[in-house]
C-alpha cells in the first residue's frame, strides 16, 4: 500500500493511493498514521478493512495537498556521510561506524510545501534520502531480524544549512532542523511494495537540472545495517523515521558551492516512491 495524508496544514486526514494513481480518503477507518497505528499491526488491519470498505471510501480531490505521509514521530534520526562518494565530496573521511544526528521533527511538512531559508542564512543545501520508517519497536535488533521492525520507505529531502551545520562550533542538528527542513512523501510504501530498498535509484534536480543521480547500492551502511546499529543506542519507536544518509551532488560538493536562493525549484525523487517539488523562499 501507499499510505498518504492530505488536507490543510495541521488538518491533514489518512488516505490510500491506489495503484491508477488516484487517491482515496480512508477517514472512515478511525486512525491515523501514527505511533499506535504502527505499532499495532495497524497496515495489515488496514489492508483488510480496504477489501469491504475501499469502493465506497471517497475519492480525493488531485489538487488537494499532501502533508507529510505520517503524523510526527517521536524521533527522526538520521545517517550522514552514508554514500561514498558524498564523504569524498565533502573533504571527509569515509566513517568505519554510522555517523548519527537528530533532525528536529518540527521540521517535517508535506512533500510539496514551500522550503523556507532560514533568517541569516547564505547556504542552505539539498539532500534526496532514502527514509525508512519503523514499524515495530526495537531494540538491540540484529542485523538479519532489521527488515522485520520496518513499516516501509518515504522520500526525504534532507535539506540543510551548512553554516549552521559545519561552522558554529556544534552538532549538526544546528544546520538541519530549521522549519520546513524535512519535506516527506509524497506516500509512505509499506514494505511489500520495496523488495530490496538496498537498490534504489535516487535523484534531484535544481531548476531542471540533474543535480544528485546515484543508486542506494552505494551506501556503506546498508538499510538492515542502519536500523541493527541504532537500535543498539536507541529504542526506535513505530512510526519513527530513520533518513540513510545523501548520495554525491549537493551544493556544497559544487566548485563554488552552489546553494538554494529564492525562487529555486527543487524536484527529487526514488524508484518506488514518488516524487516531490519544493519552491524556496525566503524567511519573512
Amino acid at each position: 500500500m501507499k499510505l498518504i495524508r492530505f488536507g490543510a496544514v495541521g488538518n491533514e486526514k489518512p488516505g490510500i493511493e491506489l495503484e491508477d494513481g488516484s487517491r482515496i480518503d480512508v477517514s472512515a477507518f478511525g486512525e491515523d498514521y501514527n505511533e499506535n497505528f504502527f505499532g499495532t499491526e495497524g497496515v495489515e488491519r488496514l489492508a483488510l478493512w480496504l477489501k469491504n470498505n475501499g469502493p465506497t471510501c471517497p475519492i480525493i480531490s488531485g489538487d488537494a495537498r499532501l502533508g507529510s505521509p505520517l503524523v510526527r514521530p517521536s524521533k527522526l534520526v538520521c545517517v550522514g556521510l552514508n554514500y561514498a562518494q558524498h564523504a569524498a565530496e565533502s573533504g571527509m573521511a569515509i566513517p568505519k561506524e554510522p555517523v548519527l544526528f537528530f533532525k528536529s521533527t518540527s521540521a517535517i511538512v508535506g512533500p510539496n510545501d514551500d522550503i523556507i531559508i532560514p533568517k541569516g542564512s547564505e547556504k542552505t543545501d539539498w539532500e534526496v534520502e532514502l527514509a525508512i520508517v519503523i514499524g515495530k519497536k526495537a531494540s538491540y535488533v540484529e542485523e538479519a531480524n532489521a527488515l522485520e521492525h520496518i513499516a516501509g520507505y518515504v522520500l526525504h529531502n534532507d535539506v540543510s544549512e551548512r553554516a549552521f551545520q559545519i561552522e558554529k562550533e556544534g552538532q549538526w542538528c544546528k544546520g538541519k532542523g530549521c522549519d520546513t527542513f524535512a519535506p516527506l512523501g509524497p506516500f509512505i510504501a509499506t514494505q511489500d511494495e520495496i523488495p530490496n530498498p538496498n537498490n534504489l535509484n535516487l535523484w534531484l534536480k535544481l531548476n531542471g537540472d540533474m543535480v544528485q543521480n546515484s543508486n542506494t547500492s552505494d551506501f556503506i551502511f546498508n538499510v538492515q545495517e542502519v536500523v541493527s546499529y541504532i537500535s543498539q543506542f536507541m529504542t526506535l519507536l513505530p512510526g519513527d523515521v530513520i533518513s540513510t544518509g545523501t548520495p554525491f551532488g549537493v551544493g556544497l560538493g559544487f566548485d563554488p558551492p552552489k546553494y538554494l536562493k529564492p525562487g529555486d525549484v527543487v524536484e527529487l525523487g526514488i524508484d518506488g516512491l514518488g516524487t516531490s517539488k519544493q519552491i524556496t523562499k525566503a524567511y519573512k
